[in-house]
């Protein structure tokens, strides 16, 4: 049986007549930049995430940058974040001027260890970058407070976290703001690159709305440098479709990750931690195996498609070997690192796929 680690193309024939009238319309109206199905969608993740402002920008990277120079981070500044994410975490801070620092994780959760952050702050911190990795939140309590003692800004890089809380609160309204990637694996995936930023802060949303678009106040009247980082009508009208269904899709990506857990009980398989509080989305189910490469060319071999997120820990790519870390300075990263794999989850994967997944796992182990 091949199983893929995602299937775009099912989730597509699931939504096909609403996601195909959308397109048509932006088509009709020739709504290609800004419009009423941007302002439509904006309006509509605005509420889902619980607050007030939504702009849409042109990938999750862009969100961040734009994000901090909203915030006025940049040169001089440094902003701590997890030791292990996509590289978008942290390049993005470089980005914005300013200097990345990274602190290491939790063993169980993947995500910052607040004692870690605490440890990591000097005089120039401004911010702490929150990685709510995998699809579940960090701890936001421990961080928010620590965020408050020290007069720092907390800002939740939610790019795999579409729909997920933390006591009770979606993710999105628990900082002082948060970025979203619309990239089409996502939870929430556009049919192309998008982002969004999100928050409660109307001043804070008009500076990143402004500098998204060239810095503009006017049609060729600019108060700043900016960027040209924009959602277009056609991604931001599939993105309305979507949001409409994001809710069931991620029940059913929590109904097949406890399907896991129940038949990878009792075997030498790490299955993922749930943090009290948090209401994970499983935008990836990531398990922790011995002599995981070994494991994963088998799993190749006979079909099953899996993923490693993240192979090297951020502090130790050659992108930040100016930084002068050694693999020891961030253990849990390190360590989990060479152990993680990333099993196949979406909406549309069967009890079959689960159970095939699970057999060949059992068998190699």
């Amino acid at each position: 049986m091949n199983i893929p680690f995602v299937d775009l193309k099912a989730q597509y024939l699931r939504i096909r007549p609403e996601v195909d009238a959308a397109i048509a319309r932006v088509l009709s109206e020739a709504a290609f930049i800004g419009g009423s199905h941007v302002k439509a969608f904006e309006e509509a993740f605005a509420t889902y995430c619980g607050v007030q402002h939504c702009v849409g920008v042109g990938n999750g990277t862009d969100a961040i940058t734009i994000a901090l120079r909203g915030l006025g981070i940049g040169p001089g500044d440094e902003v701590i974040t997890a030791a292990n994410s996509f590289i978008a975490s942290a390049e993005a801070i470089s980005n914005a001027g300013a200097r990345v620092v990274f602190a290491d994780v939790g063993a169980e959760s993947y995500t910052l260890d607040p004692a870690r952050v605490e440890a990591a702050i000097t005089p120039r911190t401004r911010a702490i970058l929150v990685v709510h990795l995998y699809g579940q939140p960090a701890q936001m309590d421990a961080l928010l407070e620590l965020g408050r003692a020290r007069g720092l800004h907390v800002i939740e890089d939610a790019a795999q976290a579409h729909g997920a809380e933390w006591q009770g609160r979606p993710v999105g309204s628990l900082g002082s703001v948060a970025c979203f990637s619309f990239y089409p694996g996502k939870n929430l995936g556009a049919y192309g690159d998008g982002g969004a930023i999100v928050t409660d802060d109307a001043e804070l949303a008009d500076r990143v709305r402004m500098l998204a678009n060239h810095g503009r106040v006017s049609k060729y009247d600019h108060g700043c440098e900016g960027f040209n980082s924009r959602l277009d009508g056609i991604q931001a009208a599939i993105l309305f479709v979507k949001l409409a269904c994001l809710d069931r899709w991620n029940r059913e990506r929590n109904v097949a990750a406890a399907r896991y857990d129940e038949l990878l009980r009792d075997t030498r398989v790490v299955t993922p931690a749930r943090l009290a509080g948090a209401q994970h989305v499983f935008h990836l189910y990531v398990v922790r195996v011995p002599e995981r490469d070994r494991i994963r060319a088998a799993l190749a071999e006979q079909g099953i498609e899996v993923g490693v997120h993240y192979p090297i820990a951020l502090p130790n790519l050659s992108a930040y070997r100016y930084l002068g870390h050694a693999p020891s300075d961030f253990p849990v990263a390190t360590h989990c690192s060479g152990e993680i794999l990333s099993l196949p989850i979406f909406p549309e994967l069967s009890e079959e796929q689960i159970a095939e997944v699970c057999g060949a796992l059992r068998r190699l182990l």
